[in-house]
């Protein structure tokens, strides 16, 4: 197989779109963007800040960051979390969970439309 040769925009942005996604995978992004998952890994290690976006839409520590092998208990919900940063936290996972159902919702009025639509295009 060919050696593909990538600028150093491409890299940095493929490790700010990891980083920046929340719940973002490694493996997901590199097939996102055609990458083999130990190129994005080395480029994390190498241009990453160490953090990630999570699901939640909080940012945390990488624990699978060259910078920081340590597991980070502060990331799990609950631990170690003032009031306003659990206020934060359940802020963002609200606003997210709002968004997947307005996603879903249209998702499904599309459906919908689409099976009445071929429903009537069989009548033989």
């Amino acid at each position: 197989m060919a050696r593909k040769n990538y600028s150093d925009e491409f890299r940095r942005q493929a490790v700010e779109l990891y980083e920046s996604t929340p719940g973002a995978t490694v493996k997901g992004t590199a097939a996102d963007l055609g990458i083999e998952r130990t190129t994005l890994r080395l480029w994390l290690d190498r241009h990453g800040s160490g953090t990630r976006t999570t699901a939640d839409g909080t940012t945390t520590r990488d624990p699978r960051s060259g910078r920081d092998r340590t597991p980070n208990r502060a990331a799990a919900p609950g631990r170690d979390e003032t009031p306003e940063q659990r206020l934060a936290r359940l802020e963002a996972e609200n606003k997210a969970l709002r968004a997947e159902k307005t996603k879903l919702e249209t998702e499904r009025e599309i459906l919908r439309q689409a099976a009445k639509y071929f429903a009537g295009e069989t009548r033989w």
